[in-house]
């Protein structure tokens, strides 16, 4: 069997996905990066050999993506994480979907990807200093309200009255959150006025990187209802999700394994 593999190694989790020649999806694992990420996608890499049948000689290319790609000493090759998410969407997008603009959510960073009529990258847009535009925000802002950051997706839906959020520092929102609760407002609606903060700040990076429809939301943020719902709310257009979106980059680098893009 042909093979190929793309490590997307994000600063938080390692994502990886072993496809075919024929852009099946073999296997794949989402797993906390640690502190040596080589070690981690090697035994990544030959578990899910084991889990799919196949022999580590079965895969002929890996291409690693992400934070760490540099440290991933069992890739062929390594591209940046904007390539990467650029030629998932040909994978992860729902068909018919003529997606323009991707809008990846991750744990420590976020970033907005304008692509033209071929696909390919015509502007991006990163958040990689500030918590308060990506996954950690929730993730922080979640604990307060004593909620883990799966529930708070589904949570904030039930929302009718969104409190407003003005901070734009995690750590000041943080505070801003703690003084809420004990105004005693509900917590359901805290949870929706984060959403709405976090969907606000990222959709201005997309504007400026020039928005068009369609839109995919790749990342972690993609697993998240609220956020989706959120981003509708502000961008006012259908929001698409991408198959299993925390996978996009790590499917992106293995089509660029197989030069199958």
């Amino acid at each position: 069997m042909r093979c190929y593999a793309g490590i997307d190694a994000g600063s938080t989790y390692i994502k990886v996905a072993i496809i075919d020649e024929n852009k099946t999806l073999l296997e794949y694992k989402v797993t906390p990066t640690g502190i040596d990420a080589r070690n981690t996608a090697r035994e990544i890499i030959d578990a899910l050999c084991n889990d799919a049948g196949i022999s580590p000689s079965d895969i002929l290319s890996i291409t690693s993506t992400g934070y760490s790609r540099r440290r991933i000493d069992i890739a062929d090759e390594n591209v940046t994480e904007i390539k990467a998410h650029a030629v998932g969407v040909l994978w992860a997008a729902p068909e018919g979907a003529d997606i323009r603009t991707i809008i990846d959510v991750g744990g420590q960073d976020s970033k907005v990807i304008s692509l033209d009529e071929q696909g390919e990258v015509k502007n991006f847009v990163m958040n990689d200093k500030c918590a308060a535009g990506t996954g950690r925000f929730l993730e922080t802002l979640a604990r307060v309200i004593e909620l883990s950051v799966e529930e708070i997706g589904p949570f904030s839906l039930e929302s009718k009255a969104p409190c407003r959020i003005n901070s734009t520092c995690a750590v000041f929102a943080e505070s801003e959150v703690i003084s809420l609760l004990a105004r005693g407002k509900k917590p359901v609606d805290i949870i929706a006025g984060i959403h709405t903060s976090l969907s606000k700040r990222i959709s201005g990076m997309a504007r400026k990187a020039g928005l068009e429809s369609d839109v995919l939301l790749a990342g972690g943020g993609g697993l998240n209802p609220g956020l989706v719902a959120a981003f509708e709310d502000e961008l006012m257009m259908d929001i698409h999700v991408a198959q299993n979106p925390q996978l996009n980059g790590a499917i992106g680098a293995a089509l660029l394994a197989g030069n199958l893009s």
